[in-house]
């Protein structure tokens, strides 16, 4: 099970958004503590099935988030940004939107919403790595996507434990159409989920 995103990432988008690093810095920690929130959160509705590698896997997660958020923070205040005192993801409010709440499946949705989120993020941060011009920053991006990619390999993985192998492709290939139409919905920006 080897999914891709279906909708590739702009030419051109990376060289915009790295105009304003301190505003996508400050998204970035935003990210980071909602992550680290969700990772939180699924912790607890580990499956009846299920041993405790589900809820050390999670709670990894959630430090893993936690760390980058504090590293994220650091980088922004020393260059002299701030955190936004408001802000809003409409790429995963998208997502959210499709998420069958109150139902057996709602787990699964939100684990596949997780993977979606993650790899689309791996699929940025690889792309500001390759444009970015600061140094630092560069090195952050790489960092992550590596990060990234390891947190969508893990949310993927529970998935399988959350509902059958069957049950997961078909809501996945569902979902990763769902994602194309969502990040090309996204306005311009400068944040790791902006359009073009």
């Amino acid at each position: 099970m080897a999914p891709v995103l279906l909708a590739a990432t702009p030419e051109g988008w990376a060289a915009r958004v790295c105009q304003r690093p301190l505003e996508l810095l400050s998204d970035h920690a935003h990210l980071e503590r909602k992550a680290a929130n969700n990772a939180l959160e699924l912790l607890n509705r580990r499956p009846p099935r299920v041993g405790n590698e589900w809820s050390a896997e999670l709670a990894q997660i959630a430090r893993e988030e936690t760390q980058h958020l504090l590293l994220v923070t650091r980088i922004l205040f020393r260059r002299g940004g701030a955190l936004n005192r408001v802000h809003r993801n409409p790429y995963a409010g998208l997502l959210h939107g499709h998420i069958r709440f109150g139902t057996g499946a709602e787990l699964l949705d939100r684990l596949i919403v997780s993977f979606l989120i993650e790899a689309r993020s791996a699929e940025r941060f690889g792309r500001l790595a390759l444009e970015s011009e600061d140094r630092e920053l560069a090195r952050l991006y790489r960092g992550l996507r590596q990060s990234e990619q390891g947190h969508a390999a893990a949310f993927l993985e529970l998935s399988t434990a959350a509902s059958d192998r069957a049950s997961v492709q078909k809501r996945l290939q569902e979902y990763i159409e769902i994602e194309a139409g969502a990040i090309q919905a996204q306005s311009v920006g400068f944040t790791l989920f902006s359009g073009l």
